[in-house]
């Protein structure tokens, strides 16, 4: 038996008929009542368990924060490793920075029974059509309350280990934020909703003398102070072995600390503080990289020359938050194939490029459309490694999806269209959102919302400055 996976379809009625409806729990018996356990107390935990308790379940909800609301809790702290690979960094979950706006509108994002409403007579509620991260977290807050999922919720407890028992049960191991020991639960079902977006990915640079890093898996540089010597050790995200620079073992029982890392003799620098992040220096390009998974504010990029890598949606944003603040910034993506960099109207200090061909010891580097640039600071927005779990719907056999994938390939090729756009949905959200809802037997998404959405996303494409 696997865990249970619920998919909730989050959808709402037509923008005509928006109301604020007062709803209590609906409880519905079924043959028999289980004891389920819900990680995570997301927009996705949060319907979970709604939809569990209306089938007459015991539900018991794990949130390792002390809020709900998952992805929407906004955390001006950041990672000690601001590239979010090494293996002992401190970890923070949130990915939110400061001014931070949907970009779908609230009546798209809302669920299909509860409209995401704006309340214009709280003045503590941002009424826009789409509002800021604190108004989903409030949103979300609101349906927690009108269904009664609070009591339900075990906050600030992760869960550290989930097995499988005889007999169909799973162990559910969780530990309380303030407290070391961990305690045991017994479920006969498991519904994991803490996201599937784990670990950053950064992107592939060459760097020079045809030494290729990739950061994925690749040695990253930390420079540290052993015995009053400045040690710059080796630290490999795979394989967690410290070396010289210069090759000598460096006999460590344990990793350095990267919350407190010196950087010379005279100086140690708190990488709690994100405008230290440019204190560590990674590879061999001697410039400072950071994830935007770290990225909160513009500040510390004050004076200084970015190369920010990506073009999605926080691609956009970030980039022209930064330009505000930086000396220079430089938009490099793979989907940018015209041979000139350009400079965006309304703009004295931002470029799109296509994407980096190499770093060197200089500082600089290098960019396929001719560019070469002296850079400061390397940020990657560029997401993260999806990881995906299986439960009550049975998945087809290995030979049926690899069959599947190689017929979905030849597709993609006669299209145009590279591998790397595997798993961008694009044009089929929808198409993609009705087959998933079918197979939970659910309603599909109503016509209306397919259409505000279409329309939301051609209103970006035309007017990509002034959107939304």
């Amino acid at each position: 038996m696997s865990p249970i996976i619920i998919l909730p379809s989050p959808t709402i009625p037509p923008p005509t008929t928006l109301s604020q409806p007062t709803m209590q729990p609906q409880i519905i018996p079924t043959k028999k009542s289980q004891k389920v356990a819900v990680i995570g107390a997301g927009a996705a935990g949060l319907v979970a368990t709604r939809e569990l308790r209306r089938e007459g379940h015991q539900v018991v909800v794990f949130e390792r924060n002390n809020r709900i609301g998952g992805t929407w809790v906004y955390d001006p702290n950041t990672e000690s490793d601001p590239l979010g690979l090494y293996p002992s960094r401190t970890i923070v979950h949130a990915s939110l920075y400061e001014s931070l706006r949907t970009n779908l509108p609230r009546e798209v994002m809302g669920f299909r029974d509860y409209p995401f409403v704006a309340k214009k007579d709280d003045k503590r509620r941002d009424s826009r059509r789409f509002p800021d991260h604190e108004e989903v977290l409030l949103y979300l807050e609101d349906f927690m309350s009108e269904f009664g999922i609070s009591e339900l919720i075990r906050l600030e407890t992760e869960v550290v280990h989930v097995g499988l028992m005889g007999e169909g049960k799973w162990v559910v191991r969780s530990r309380k934020k303030d407290r070391n020991v961990a305690g045991d639960d017994v479920f006969n079902a498991v519904v994991v909703c803490n996201g599937h977006y784990t670990k950053p990915r950064v992107a592939e640079i060459p760097e020079e003398d045809d030494f290729f890093v990739d950061f994925n898996s690749s040695p990253i540089f930390y420079e540290y102070l052993v015995d009053d010597t400045m040690v710059a050790s080796l630290a490999s995200p795979i394989y967690d072995e410290y070396l010289e620079k210069d090759n000598v073992f460096v006999p460590l029982d344990s990793p350095p600390s990267v919350d407190t890392c010196v950087v010379d003799q005279t100086k140690a620098i708190d990488l709690s503080n994100p405008s230290n992040f440019f204190e560590l220096s990674i590879g061999v390009w001697p410039g400072r990289q950071i994830h935007s998974h770290n990225y909160r504010v513009p500040d510390p990029f004050c004076k200084k020359v970015v190369v920010l890598i990506g073009s999605s949606a926080s691609a956009y944003d970030i980039s022209r938050e930064i330009a505000t603040v930086a000396k220079e910034v430089h938009v490099a993506a793979r989907s940018t194939t015209n041979g000139t960099p350009t400079k965006l109207v309304g703009y004295n200090n931002l470029w799109t490029h296509s994407m980096i061909k190499s770093a060197h010891k200089d500082g600089t580097a290098a960019v396929q459309d001719g560019s070469l640039l002296l850079v400061d600071v390397i940020l990657h927005c560029t997401g993260g490694w999806s990881v995906f779990y299986h439960g009550r719907i049975s998945l087809p056999s290995q030979e049926e999806m690899m069959s599947d994938v190689e017929a979905f390939y030849l597709t993609l090729e006669a299209a145009g269209v590279p591998k790397r756009y595997t798993h961008n949905l694009g044009n089929c959200q929808f198409e993609y959102n009705d087959w998933l809802a079918a197979e939970c037997r659910s309603s599909p998404s109503q016509e209306w919302r397919k259409q505000m959405y279409a329309a939301n996303r051609m209103n970006r494409a035309i007017r990509p400055e002034t959107y939304p």
